[in-house]
């Protein structure tokens, strides 16, 4: 796909799909642009190999292409995927006693995080390289602990609020700090979820756990707009490249929300059923060969509520 910068509107959606229950699902549709699997991601395959993949495409532009995350990137095997598919990785091994102001079983703080990051990609400008990083964030998550005098819970609490309240105050935080770069007015800021707190529910696959918020920002070179109608985290990154008219032959599911001919649809998955979301009709796909379908029919206490048509398997 190939189009024009003319097209000045940030996604902002509360209406994202993602791909699965479990970080590595997001992260596979970011990089991969790709549905669900069934069984394991592909992330934690051992049969790695360097797929095609978004930061692919900005490195044939001539980007350097970074992964940055505050734990240690074995885990889930994020740093062997990234390392497969041509990414440098920054994690929690690479930082310094002194750039760890507070970390916990998994990992540093998302301050430390962002710092780290902010001086790494402060480097690649000095040298002039244009930079694409993608930063995976653990204080959102249990023990939910975090260091102290940020916000008005304490970290004894150990609370999702609290958490989600830190994380909230850390992006805040940084994105003061990076407005004061050199390099803040020409670089699109990308801010999603990798899936939802639970995905538990009364059907296999319930819709209003598999609701994530998606946000691109660029206030110097995009108008704001919502997007109000379903979207699926493998678009997010097709989005972005052609809404800044960066031109590549695709290999990719994903595609950009803002063309005519796009068809509002979502994917989902946990390990054992794949869904496939269009309408108002919700279709599970689950080992041998069972099928379910899905109807959403809204009501004032669930505006995701699903009813089971009955169809045949095959």
């Amino acid at each position: 796909p190939c189009s024009t910068p003319s097209i000045r509107v940030p996604l902002r959606s509360t209406v994202c799909s993602p791909n699965g229950n479990r970080t590595v699902r997001g992260l596979e549709a970011l990089t991969l642009s790709i549905p669900p699997s069934a069984g394991q991601s592909l992330i934690k395959r051992s049969d790695l190999k360097n797929r095609p993949n978004i930061g692919g495409v900005l490195r044939d532009k001539g980007y350097a292409t970074y992964f940055f995350y505050g734990g240690k990137s074995y885990f889930d095997n994020m740093g062997p995927y990234f390392r497969s598919i041509g990414f440098n990785v920054v994690d929690k091994d690479n930082m310094k006693p002194g750039e760890i102001k507070f970390s916990h079983i998994w990992g540093v703080c998302d301050e430390d995080s962002y710092s780290k990051m902010l001086t790494t990609l402060d480097s690649l400008n000095a040298k002039g390289k244009p930079f694409y990083a993608q930063m995976m964030t653990i204080s959102n998550h249990r023990p939910y602990t975090y260091p102290d005098g940020r916000i008005d819970i304490p970290s004894s609490a150990k609370s999702r609020k609290g958490g989600v309240k830190y994380a909230d105050y850390a992006l805040g935080r940084f994105m003061r700090e990076a407005a004061q770069k050199p390099w803040f007015n020409n670089t699109v800021f990308v801010i999603i979820a990798d899936h939802c707190a639970s995905s538990a529910g009364d059907v296999e696959l319930p819709l209003e756990k598999y609701h994530i918020p998606a946000l691109i920002y660029a206030p110097g070179m995009f108008q704001p707009r919502i997007v109000d109608y379903t979207v699926s985290q493998i678009d997010i990154m097709p989005t972005l490249l052609a809404m800044l008219g960066i031109c590549y032959e695709s290999p990719f599911y994903g595609r950009n929300v803002f063309d005519p001919h796009y068809k509002p649809r979502a994917f989902l998955a946990t390990y054992q059923d794949l869904g496939y979301l269009e309408g108002d009709t919700l279709t599970v796909l689950s080992p041998v060969r069972r099928v379910r379908q899905y109807v959403a029919k809204p009501t004032r206490e669930n505006p995701y509520n699903t009813v089971l048509i009955e169809k045949q398997s095959p």
